[in-house]
């Protein structure tokens, strides 16, 4: 491989790592449940367990990655609100398709790991 290609991969997998962050798809399919645009506290209240800290670096690293952008708003209530750039709305259909995806099959996914957590195990797969 070439030094440039080299260079191109590390930093497709810098986009990759984002985009399957803890968070990340959680945070993306909020925006997309709410018409692309939602407020800061409202994307922490529909996802259970992430705190403020987590929130916001997830933000700032979606914001910095184009795919985001943070607008203050200045009316009352006071609030920030993230909404998707254009280059953040291509992820709409990749988001819905990977939530489509759970949906259809959690359930069997599920069901292989309680079979998997309660086969015996052998010596040799320990």
């Amino acid at each position: 491989m070439s030094k440039t290609v080299d260079q191109q991969l590390r930093a497709d997998r810098t986009l990759l790592d984002l985009l399957a962050d803890k968070w990340t798809i959680l945070v993306l399919g909020v925006l997309c449940d709410n018409e692309k645009r939602s407020r800061f506290n409202a994307i922490k209240r529909q996802i259970p367990g992430i705190s403020q800290k987590s929130l916001t670096q997830c933000l700032r690293r979606l914001e910095r990655s184009g795919l985001v952008e943070r607008r203050v708003i200045a009316a009352a209530p006071l609030g920030v609100e993230y909404g998707f750039t254009p280059l953040g709305d291509t992820l709409e259909a990749p988001v819905a398709a990977l939530f489509s995806w759970t949906a259809s099959h959690a359930t069997s996914v599920r069901a292989v790991q309680r079979s998997s957590n309660d086969a015996p195990r052998t010596a040799a797969a320990a």
